[in-house]
């Protein structure tokens, strides 16, 4: 029976979501089957589709330009869900999960027979590789179909050879569109800035990687069987759709002669307009300029910690107009806590507060950053200044990403109006080229209004443009869950993570072991976000521990290894029923459907389990009859290869997330090693529900499952620890006994020696 449930975000859990939001919901269907929907969470990585299409976007186009093939391409400014176009391209996962983005607002448009019909897709065929790219029903919106492309999926902290690794399978996945729409004789098609937003690919590369795509797609014109009327570039955000224009007129136009407003804007010459909000007393505005022209009564430097004002171009611009006055100041003055202040001298300023900040591999560096901006409010307010202006601290050489800045700013300002109870004028000033900075900032002001804490702390946004933002719901987690147990099981594993009070992490998974280097590579680009890492193997288990000095920092690479551990698992299934097609050469076919068939609870099969599982004082709650042809055709060749005339029926517990494996591909030493390997590195069964209980002693689990299996033992001998294949029978090494035993278990080699019949779920009805 399928489950809802609601997870609330606040906090530490609320930070981590923000960041990783798109992964987590990718981890939890891939693990527990579960749909996760985040709600009222201004993701870092983009403000989410569905919280900005709140304001209506009226389609315009914005850019025009004919390819020698006579085919237009065009840049828009719209809303996918209204835009009438043959096919509008959706940026979705692999497993076709329209959980949150763009996915989620068309789903929410076209209603719910577009979730049908790709997880229709994903059983018959598969999770969608990177680069691929499939046609589904659009439901009830404007378009014919749906075309949904799998880009590249870059990691919170990304370095630029990870975009430049990234790069071949973006292009592929706008090469993959355009054959979707060649093949079904499509005239036009819409589509966004695939993998930038919520996967993290950098705006500017990714609208050049497109563009220049489609351009040599279309250079082929005369291998094609049909070519479309009309390609649009369709975002609904502006700073999209500028760089949209950008690289047409770059790499499609280059003879045009480039709008001025445009060719200033992506050179970062346009000044955008400021914007300001109330927050109880104080006002917070960002604005556009050089933190050196400020007029305030306190302009914030951040300096380097040896006091030299000419290291760092905010502080060499401030020295540059204040004169070398301020320089001798600075070596004398006292410091109060990570602050010193000067006079301004020849700057337009009373006083400049000298912040010292760490960098951000050290020590709570965050909390320092937090702390400073909050320190130099309440001392401005102590010396009675009325204003005070911020340039952006630690987006440069302190190493901090331009989001993570703007959160922690704009958190402390928040937690200064909390207490202030006077007028205050804050300014976060953003230098003219940098629009990603800016863009940050703006991101994070705009999201006040829909958390606002208090009536009077409301927005005042001082454009030309009148824009009204509704206030969005609580932030939280939907969970929809295939079963009660399925959404359990995502709970427990979610809250075990979300609500860590220590910054350590440690995660057990025998996938481990299938890192690869390319993996192991990305481990090691994560240890500069301050995180470390120990693997260490114990009876048979393989760990990994995170370890650090924040939780969120800590937590979040948690999630993106758990991320990868599922993308290899899924490879791993991938590789072994190529195997099994290989071996079986063709004769039974390796159909994708669901492996398993629920028995009801008034047959036998299911009443006939019920006594021994009531022994152990656990509920039955399903029984699944495994159904899987070409499983029995190995498992029938592995039992005439050994020669058995029969095998004994045994039994393996294992954890939820495998159970799904176990019905695809059989059994594998991964999915259940023993709490003691005592007879060495095989696949464990026990004779009986009892002995499965010692053999596998976790017991704090509320839900529990168990495989019933036809094990063909054969040839046994006594076993033994570390042994990884059976001992010789004689001094032939060639000439090995089919299996190990122990007291009431059995361990195989060869995971065709088993054949799973049934799962059976139970609950624990005292946890």
């Amino acid at each position: 029976m399928a489950s809802k449930l609601d997870i609330r975000l606040q906090g530490s859990s609320l930070n981590i979501v923000r960041r990783c939001g798109y992964g987590l919901t990718d981890i939890l269907y891939s693990k527990f089957g579960c749909v996760a929907v985040i709600e009222g969470v201004d993701f870092e990585s983009d403000m989410s589709f569905t919280q900005q299409k709140r304001q209506t976007v009226v389609p315009e186009k914005r850019f025009s330009v004919k390819l020698p093939a006579g085919i237009e391409v065009s840049v828009w400014k719209a809303d996918l869900t209204t835009l009438k176009v043959d096919a509008v391209v959706n940026a979705a996962n692999s497993h076709l999960q329209h959980a949150g983005g763009l996915a989620y607002a068309l789903c929410e448009a076209g209603g719910p027979q577009i979730q049908k019909e790709s997880d229709i897709h994903v059983t018959t065929h598969g999770p969608l590789k990177t680069g691929h790219a499939v046609i589904t029903t659009s439901g009830s919106l404007p378009c014919k179909v749906i075309i949904h492309a799998v880009g590249p999926h870059l990691s919170y902290g990304f370095t630029r050879s990870d975009v430049s690794d990234a790069k071949p399978l973006l292009e592929k996945s706008i090469w993959s569109i355009l054959q979707r729409v060649e093949e079904n004789c499509l005239d036009t098609v819409a589509i966004p800035a695939v993998s930038s937003g919520l996967f993290n690919y950098p705006l500017q590369e990714c609208a050049d990687t497109i563009v220049s795509t489609v351009k040599h797609y279309y250079e082929r014109v005369h291998s094609l069987n049909h070519l479309p009327k009309e390609i649009l570039f369709a975002n609904h955000d502006d700073q999209t759709v500028t760089e949209m224009m950008r690289a047409c007129h770059k790499i499609l136009a280059p003879h045009k002669l480039m709008p001025h407003s445009l060719a200033a804007q992506s050179k970062g010459t346009v000044k955008p307009s400021d914007i300001a909000t109330q927050i109880w007393s104080v006002n917070l505005t960002l604005k556009s300029d050089n933190i050196e022209n400020q007029k305030v009564d306190v302009i914030v430097n951040t300096a380097s910690p040896d006091k030299d004002l000419t290291k760092g171009e905010i502080s060499a611009a401030l020295l540059n107009k204040a004169g070398r006055k301020m320089q001798n100041e600075i070596r004398s003055a006292p410091q109060r806590n990570h602050i010193i202040i000067t006079q301004g001298y020849n700057l337009w300023c009373k006083e400049v507060f000298h912040t010292f900040c760490v960098a951000k591999e050290r020590q709570a560096s965050q909390q320092v950053l937090f702390d400073s901006v909050l320190q130099c409010l309440k001392m401005a307010a102590t010396n009675g200044h009325k204003s005070i202006a911020f340039p952006a601290i630690g987006s440069g050489n302190l190493g901090f990403n331009k989001r993570e800045v703007a959160h922690i700013m704009s958190d402390a300002v928040v937690e200064f109006a909390k207490m202030f109870t006077g007028k205050m004028e804050i300014y976060f000033v953003i230098f003219p080229s940098d629009s990603v900075t800016f863009q940050a900032f703006e991101d994070k002001i705009r999201s006040f209004q829909q958390k606002a804490p208090h009536s009077s702390f409301t927005p005042a946004l001082m454009e030309k443009e009148d824009r009204s933002f509704n206030r969005g719901p609580a932030p939280h987690i939907s969970l929809s869950a295939p079963s009660e147990e399925s959404a359990s099981e995502a709970e427990k594993w979610l809250t075990h993570l979300l609500c860590k009070s220590s910054p350590c992490v440690t995660i057990c998974n025998n996938f481990i072991q299938h890192l690869t280097e390319k993996e192991y590579l990305q481990l090691s680009r994560l240890t500069r976000k301050g995180v470390k890492f120990e693997e260490f193997l114990t009876k048979g288990h393989a760990c990994l521990k995170v370890d650090g000095d924040s939780v969120e920092d800590v937590v979040g690479v948690a999630l993106q290894v758990e991320a990868m551990l599922c993308t290899v698992q899924e490879e791993f299934v991938r590789e072994e029923e190529n195997e099994m097609c290989s071996l079986l050469a063709n004769e039974v076919p390796l159909k994708r459907e669901k492996k398993t068939k629920t028995v009801d609870k008034s047959s036998w099969e299911f009443k006939d389990r019920i006594p021994a599982i009531r022994n152990h004082g656990l509920w039955i709650l399903k029984v699944d009859k495994v159904e899987n042809p070409a499983l029995e055709l190995l498992f029938d060749l592995k039992k005439n290869q050994l020669g058995c005339s029969s095998s004994e029926k045994m039994f393996q517990r294992i954890p939820a997330q495998f159970c799904k494996m176990v019905s695809q591909i059989g059994f594998h030493a991964e999915c259940a090693p023993p709490d003691d390997p005592e007879c060495g590195e095989g696949i464990y069964f026990a004779k009986n529900l009892k002995k499965a209980m010692e053999v596998w002693r976790e017991n704090n689990d509320q839900y529990l499952y168990f495989v019933e299996a036809d094990v063909l033992t054969g040839k046994s001998t006594k076993g033994k620890p570390g042994l990884i294949l059976p001992p010789a029978v004689g001094k032939d090494p060639q000439v090995r006994f089919d299996s190990v035993n122990g007291p009431e278990i059995s361990v195989i080699f060869s995971s065709y020696q088993a054949l799973p019949r049934y799962i059976i779920t139970c609950r624990n009805p005292n946890k």
